[in-house]
Parts: C-alpha cells; structure tokens; sequence
C-alpha cells in the first residue's frame, strides 16, 4: 500500500481551547512551548531577567512557583513587568491562589481538590472567574493521594500491570479536581489538565486515558526526566508517542539543569521533528566516520550557537567529507563539507562554492543570515494545526 502525503501525520485530538493571556492552548492553535522558572519568585530581578531570557529563547508561558505570601506579593511586580504570560504554581494554600490572582496572573496551576474547605475553593474559583483566569489541574504519578498508593499496594495481589493501575489512578484524581470546578460552573474554556509520570508508558497510558474522558486541553511533560541528554531522550520519546497520536496542545520538558532554556530549546526540536513547529532553523550534521578529514565538531558547535536565534524554517548541513555529504543532505537549504584545506559550500545538494578551509565558517555563517534574512521578508508559513 503506497502512502498518501498526509499518512504518518498526527491529526489533533479536538480540544476546546483555553486562553493563557494572548496565548491560546488547544483547539486549532499551535503546540504552545512552556516551562518554570527556576528562580526564587522572591527575587523579582532574577525572575524578570529569565523571563526574559525564555521569552528570547522561544517560550510562550511561563510558571514561577508561589511557595509563600512573599512570593505571592513578588507577583504584583512581576507581572506587570513579564515578557510572558504568568502562571501561578500553587499548591493547597487558597490565599496564595487569591493574591496570585489579584496580582493579575494569567493562569493559575492548583488542584481544587486540594483545598479541604468547599468554602475556600468557591472563593477562589469566584475570583478567577472575574478575570476569566483558567486552571491548569496537574497530577503527577509520584503525588498520587496517600490513599489511592495504599490502593496500589493492596492491588499488588491482582495480576494487573502496574503501570495501568497507576494511570488509572492518576486519571480518576484528575477527573475528581475536574469534577470541583465543573460543579461550581468553570469548566470548558478555563480548564486545561497535565497528567505526569516518570515512567514513560505510565504517562503515556494516563493521557490515553484522559484524552478520552474529557476535551480539555492537556499540558504534556515527563516529569523529573533527568538531566540534559537522558531527560531529553526520555521526554522526546515520551511526548513524542503522544503527540503522533494528536494528544496534546502545550508541552513542557523538565531537564535537571540551571538553564531552563535548554528545556525550550528540546522542546521545540520535539515539535519540529513532528512537523508541528517548524518557525526555526534546522540543523543537520553526519556522525562522522574515517573519511573525515577536517575538525567537524567545532563548526558543528558553532553553526549551532549562530543558529539559535533564528525564527525562520531553513535547514542546514554541516557534514563530514565530498563523497556522500551534498547527496546525503540534498534537502538541506544550504550546507558545507570540507578535507584537505579546502571546503566546499552546496544549496540544495549542487556545489555552490569552493572556499579555503579556513573561510569556510565564516562564509557559511554569513549566507545563513542572508538566507534566513530573505525568508524573513517572505509571507509567514503557516503551522499545521
């Protein structure tokens, strides 16, 4: 059976979208690329100044955790201030959730269901509604209710995979925080829902499973993925599976780093391997083998850095000799293979140009600007919804 040109591309779930300041999560809108910052919120300066970095890096919303009323006040200043749309991280402390919101956030990611008090979540829920702020309910694997992981231990006798027991879990407190706000009158339009594991196909199972209960819009991460190349690998895998599949309408990758930029930066490289995101520059480089007869890595590294900031869809090659290189990256907009003091620059796989090796970055680096200057100028592309 021969493929059709739309074979093996993933078609949304349908999700009644939720607006995030000027950003809108699910629907028919791009895949929206978050993350925390890891800054302490009390420190306005700091948390200002990663905001803006994320902003630079390609972030969309932005999530500072509200540990105390000191961070809650430090939301007055920030807010007015961020480049982004401020979500409060709130955990159990309805006070918190009402100075966040009257600092004028533009989210707030608290569970309702873990507020004791009925009387409290209504006024909490009654102060978003009069700024049409929405919800994001979070439920990770490893902060199940004690009393559903006592469930889990008792099930050990039942021959059930555990990965299915926890999802199911997982989903039936998700549904349960749902269930709080949908009853005080906030549901489709203010609730977005996020269901995380660390174990890969126990987060893929509880979004499974959501996806088909409920259309609101779901936040996808693995959580406490890791550092930088394992936490990657495991969130591109993990995200990955579900976004071919059409879940998902905004994604965060959680990497044990200082710079929550990287975690954009994967982000992105997930979403644009699935043809989702594609407004930035690609990068292509061979792995290398016994032809390769110049220092490949550092022109790697330094095409990569060059390219960082560039917001246009061009691709470029960076490989390692003249027998396979412009054939093996003949998509590529522009590339470059070099050996024996000389380098040669190809578009589109035909030779371009035959420039000394040591020239050879700096000509590259100057035509990527000029190409990524030209399709700038070009009318913007749309992304597939």
């Amino acid at each position: 059976m021969s493929l059709t040109a739309q074979q093996g591309l993933a078609t949304r779930r349908r999700s009644i979208p939720v607006r995030v300041g000027d950003v809108v999560v699910g629907g028919a809108a791009p895949i929206a690329v978050q993350t925390m910052t890891k800054t302490d919120t009390r420190d306005v300066r700091a948390t200002l100044n990663q905001i803006a970095q994320l902003k630079e890096a390609g972030c969309e919303i932005v999530r500072p955790a509200v540990i105390d009323h000191h961070a809650a006040e430090a939301l007055r200043e920030i807010v007015p201030r961020s480049s982004l749309p401020i979500i409060a991280d709130i955990h159990y402390n309805h006070e918190l959730a009402l100075m966040a919101i009257a600092a004028g956030v533009h989210g707030l990611r608290l569970n309702p269901g873990n507020i004791v008090d009925p009387d409290k979540v209504r006024k909490v829920v009654l102060a978003a509604k009069e700024r049409d702020i929405p919800f994001r309910i979070g439920v990770n694997a490893g902060s199940l209710p004690e009393e559903v992981h006592r469930n889990l231990r008792e099930a050990h006798a039942i021959d059930r995979d555990d990965r299915v027991r926890t999802a199911e879990r997982m989903v039936e407190v998700a549904l349960g925080h749902c269930e709080i706000l949908e009853a005080l009158d906030y549901g489709p339009g203010h609730i977005k829902v996020s269901l995380k594991a660390t174990d890969v196909w126990t987060n893929v199972m509880a979004n499974r499973l959501f996806a088909e209960k409920r259309p609101y819009p779901i936040h996808l991460g693995v959580t406490e993925s890791g550092p930088v190349e394992a936490g990657s690998i495991r969130s591109a895998v993990g995200l990955g599976i579900l976004l071919s599949e059409g879940i998902g309408d905004t994604i965060r990758v959680s990497l044990a780093t200082a710079d929550p930029t990287e975690e954009i930066r994967v982000g992105y490289e997930v979403l644009k391997a699935l043809s989702f995101r594609t407004q930035s520059a690609t990068l292509i480089a061979c792995p290398t083998c016994g032809r390769l007869e110049y220092d490949m890595v550092p022109t790697v590294k330094a095409v990569e850095a060059h390219m960082a900031k560039i917001r246009v869809p061009i691709t470029v090659a960076v490989m390692g000799c003249v027998v396979n290189g412009p054939a093996e990256a003949r998509h590529a907009d522009i590339g470059v293979t070099g050996g024996r003091g000389k380098g040669v620059i190809f578009k589109k796989g035909v030779l371009w140009k035959t420039v000394p090796q040591a020239d050879l970055l700096s000509v590259l680096l100057a035509e990527i600007d000029a190409l990524a200057a030209e399709r700038a100028a070009l009318e913007p592309i749309p992304e597939p919804a």
